[in-house]
């Protein structure tokens, strides 16, 4: 036991699910700031006292240009009814990272009227994005920054070239800004916590039967799952056996985003679903007693203890190299990134599976534990949308203690995942199958137990701004077309592959998202009024406590739980 905790603080991974310093200190000082505006939008006749103070997200969800431009809407609303100092937290994935990236270049970006930022990112969605991103000199551009990216020892992808085509679709100039330089916007609590989330998925394995969750903070990136961080800075950097063993330089916000978000996800889906149904028809043609003996149900397994968030999936073994070759087109992943593996030369405690270790253990090589991530010497990076289409999983994190969320966009997903891994949601989650007509906001989960979050539901839709132009102001007859904003058809000018939009279809889209927040305050102020009451009460319920010192890099986390389930090769 001595030798392993000397081994553990010499790491230059952090283990432990607890919070780092460094956000722990930025959530007080953000407790601040929060607790002054509370005061103010709610009318409170006194101070907020630390404890008091609710913890209020907003979670985005992905949908390339679409999503950039709804998102700009919603935090200008969410600042003009002053509810944007109340937030601590703001997470993205896919196209909302772009708008977030861009917003944290400017240390005090939400004290600034984002009327300015919006127009800005109007004249980039605008303009035709093909001249401008392949011209000559842009192509010579790429190849001098891969090159020099190979150099520095990063592996080369798809998408480092794709993170350059964004960087010129929203700058058209070489942007130095990295991941570690937004600790600047953090440093007063002036903003929120920016969170990122990718998937960690392995080569030749759907993502429905591996996938784990990495998020990325200015501070750090790691797996929830695991408990295991490292700082930003060294990400993508060589490590072995929890040790930093070669550093590479920390990779400009442009190659972030190309790790981050890929076009076409919910398309590119098709064509493993499509070949996996011919692998299964040619094992078919073989005989039937071959197709028997491969075509196993996991169900059958017993191996290794039940799960009670075991997936109900059946393994598909080919037999022979024509059904390996369509095993290998239907898993094949051209934009995916390949980064260093930081977990590489860990392995996993025989402990695992009995273990509390964590609730995320949530796909079936989870049964398996030889070959998860530790066994990796890369880790193969996809845009989360291709699992789970938000943002919630970094919210969810017991450590975060969020209050209230605010959803933009729509998805009925995470109630039903959440529920699988025994993580406080709200259950009454409106279902876009079974509600044709949506309404514009929906709260949920503020009448169910205190652990679960408030959910402030914005789907994207247009119910009455067709008909009023502002909250209260009805629409002239001639005003009429400017509130036919088409959303909901998939084919429309705002379907997820269209990078370019026409001037009327941005201010549509801008004013309609706009519209639907300025619409709901007081649902709002609703929400946030409750999540006050029920710290207030959890107070009264709670005898008193001493705070809890901020940990150290690597924290007593680490000595008394993590010991159990990681285990360090010696040297």
């Amino acid at each position: 036991k001595i030798k392993i905790i000397s081994v553990l603080e010499d790491l230059d991974i952090r283990l432990g699910f607890d919070l780092c310093a460094q956000e722990q200190d930025f959530i007080r000082k953000r407790k601040k700031v929060v607790a002054a505006a509370l005061k103010d939008i709610l009318q409170l006749e006194e101070d907020l006292q630390e404890d008091e103070v609710p913890v209020v997200a907003i979670m985005t969800t992905g949908g390339g240009t679409r999503a950039l431009t709804a998102m700009y809407a919603h935090l200008l609303s969410v600042q003009e009814l002053n509810v944007l100092d109340c937030v601590s937290y703001i997470t993205g994935l896919s196209g909302t990272t772009w708008t977030m990236s861009n917003l944290y270049e400017d240390p005090e970006w939400s004290q600034k009227d984002l009327k300015e930022t919006l127009n800005d990112a109007r004249k980039h969605v605008l303009k035709n994005k093909f001249f401008t991103c392949f011209a000559p000199d842009r192509l010579k551009y790429y190849l001098k920054e891969l090159c020099q990216r190979k150099r520095e020892g990063h592996q080369i992808c798809f998408t480092d070239l794709w993170g350059l085509i964004i960087e010129t679709m929203l700058h058209e100039k070489e942007n130095s800004h990295k991941l570690t330089d937004q600790q600047q916007a953090l440093n007063q609590g002036q903003n929120p916590l920016p969170i990122y989330l990718s998937l960690n998925v392995k080569d030749k394995i759907s993502d429905q039967d591996f996938r784990e969750w990495v998020e990325f903070t200015p501070y750090e990136v790691g797996f929830p799952k695991y408990g295991t961080f490292i700082r930003a800075e060294d990400f993508g950097s060589e490590f072995f056996m929890g040790h930093l063993m070669k550093k590479i330089p920390e990779s400009r916000i442009c190659f972030l985003e190309g790790d981050l978000l890929l076009w076409g996800t919910k398309e590119v889906q098709i064509l493993p679903n499509v070949l996996k149904q011919i692998m299964i028809a040619q094992i078919n043609l073989n005989n039937e007693t071959t197709y028997k003996n491969c075509y196993s149900s996991a169900d059958d397994e017993t191996l290794f203890p039940a799960r009670p968030n075991a997936l109900d999936t059946r393994v598909v073994c080919p037999t022979d190299s024509f059904s390996g070759i369509f095993r290998d087109i239907a898993m094949l992943r051209p934009a995916a990134s390949e980064i260093h593996n930081f977990l590489k030369g860990f392995q996993m405690n025989n402990n695992y599976l009995e273990s509390e270790f964590s609730k995320w253990k949530d796909c079936e090589l989870d049964s398996q534990p030889n070959r998860l991530t530790a066994a990796t010497d890369y880790l193969i990076l996809i845009d989360t949308a291709f699992a789970f289409a938000t943002s919630y999983p970094p919210l969810m994190r017991p450590e975060r203690k969020v209050d209230v969320i605010l959803h933009f966009n729509y998805s009925s997903e995470a109630s039903k995942y959440f529920a699988k891994q025994g993580i406080p949601f709200p259950t009454k989650v409106p279902d876009d199958q079974e509600t044709p007509h949506l309404k514009e906001c929906y709260i949920v989960g503020d009448k169910e137990t205190p652990e679960t979050p408030i959910v402030i539901f914005f789907p994207l839709v247009n119910d009455t701004f067709r008909d009023y132009k502002a909250p209260g102001v009805k629409r002239s007859p001639s005003e009429m077309a400017e509130g036919d904003v088409d959303v909901a058809n998939s084919c429309g000018p705002y379907y997820i592959n269209n990078l370019t939009y026409s001037e009327e279809d941005f201010d549509k889209l801008v004013n309609l998202s706009y519209y639907n927040v300025q619409n709901n305050k007081e649902l709002i102020l609703q929400a946030l009024c409750t999540a006050v009451q029920r710290k207030k009460q959890h107070k009264k319920d709670q005898p008193l406590r001493k705070p809890s010192s901020a940990s150290s890099y690597t924290s007593k986390t680490t000595k008394d739980n993590m010991q159990t389930y990681f285990i360090a090769a010696e040297k």
